[in-house]
């Protein structure tokens, strides 16, 4: 008769991050747009400053950097890995695969799996559950979750509408497995709504459309914002709609699975899109200000990071600990959205 194996539960053990060093603040873009004051730019997005990347800092570049202080800040050793995870919207090319090429710089062994998944600030969560489902069926002890994204190379400089919203960084996560019967990570929801994919994307570049003489070719929308088809584009009025419809009930949906109340709730963290809209959320879900945290203001939107970004900031300025039950959301470009419960971190 086999033996038993013992009853193994997925948990976070770490988060670190990196960030390029420079900073582009609201003085610098009211320069450049003068008809945007920094005071407007602030009322508008509640961001300060974001951190773009270099040239030489790509999507690799970042996640290496990201798991060298994961590595370095908790003792652990490249050998343990057994599985990469890496979530980016920004890869370094069309084809390898960017986590084949973060195992080799970091050194991790050739036994481990490794691979990229394409999403944005939703991708934490899927991030998190991929590795919950590797860990939980025994084919993987230490899973590393790194998400790197770079939207600033998409950006127009000339497009004031992105530009003051988004930010660039990369995150790196342990989730390891423990012996336990305790659920440290649980009530996942998902959703998805490929409608809206045209409301948040990159319209060249791909299969379907490549980079022609077509996509370099600059147009200037109704706002004055100025963008080719190989730039970012957002239609913030329609993603504003999605996401005050769509994540109050996702919300509620995760507190039931949990069989929780919002008042059992300790910190809440929300894709950092902008204040205007977390605002909008908080105050329609019934959150309080202690429970909500917010990092937007130093960072921007940082898409995939937003999420991990916003924990390892809490954790740090001890705004949440480890024992703090926390309700985590993320919501956008897809349209994509998820979320869940994470207990005890560390």
């Amino acid at each position: 008769m086999p033996t038993k194996q013992p009853s193994i539960k997925a948990k976070i053990k770490a988060i670190e991050k990196y960030l390029p060093k420079t900073i582009l603040t609201n003085e610098q873009l009211a320069n450049e747009f003068p008809s945007w004051s920094v005071d407007k730019i602030y009322e508008k997005t509640g961001i300060k400053k974001r951190h773009i990347s270099s040239e030489k800092e790509t999507c690799s570049y970042m996640a290496i950097r990201a798991a060298e202080q994961l590595f370095k800040n908790h003792n652990i050793l490249p050998e343990e890995i057994d599985y990469i995870l890496l979530c980016t919207q920004s890869p370094d090319y069309l084809l390898p695969t960017t986590a084949c090429i973060v195992q080799n710089k970091l050194n991790i062994p050739r036994t481990a799996g490794a691979l990229d998944f394409n999403l944005g600030c939703s991708g934490y969560i899927y991030g998190l559950s991929l590795a919950k489902g590797l860990i939980e069926s025994y084919q993987a002890k230490k899973v590393l979750l790194i998400t790197s994204d770079m939207y600033s190379k998409y950006i127009n400089d000339k497009d004031k509408s992105v530009r003051t919203l988004f930010g660039d960084a990369a995150t790196a996560t342990l989730i390891e497995a423990a012996n336990s019967e305790h659920e440290f990570i649980h009530s996942f929801i998902f959703g998805t709504d490929g409608n809206g994919a045209e409301n948040l994307m990159v319209p060249h570049g791909g299969s379907k459309e490549p980079i022609s003489e077509l996509s370099y070719q600059e147009y200037e929308d109704s706002h004055g914002n100025i963008r080719s088809p190989k730039n970012l584009y957002m239609n913030g009025a329609e993603i504003l709609t999605f996401t005050l419809s769509n994540v109050p009930k996702s919300v509620n949906l995760i507190l039931d699975k949990a069989e929780l109340k919002k008042e059992n709730i300790d910190r809440v963290v929300f894709h950092q899109a902008n204040k205007f809209m977390l605002d909008k959320l908080r105050k329609k879900i019934g959150f309080t200000t202690e429970q909500f945290l917010i990092s937007y203001e130093t960072y921007g939107n940082t898409v995939s990071s937003s999420i991990p970004l916003g924990i390892n900031n809490a954790l740090d300025n001890e705004t949440l600990n480890s024992t703090h039950k926390l309700l985590i959301c993320g919501f956008g470009v897809g349209y994509s959205w998820g979320g869940c419960i994470i207990e005890s971190i560390g």
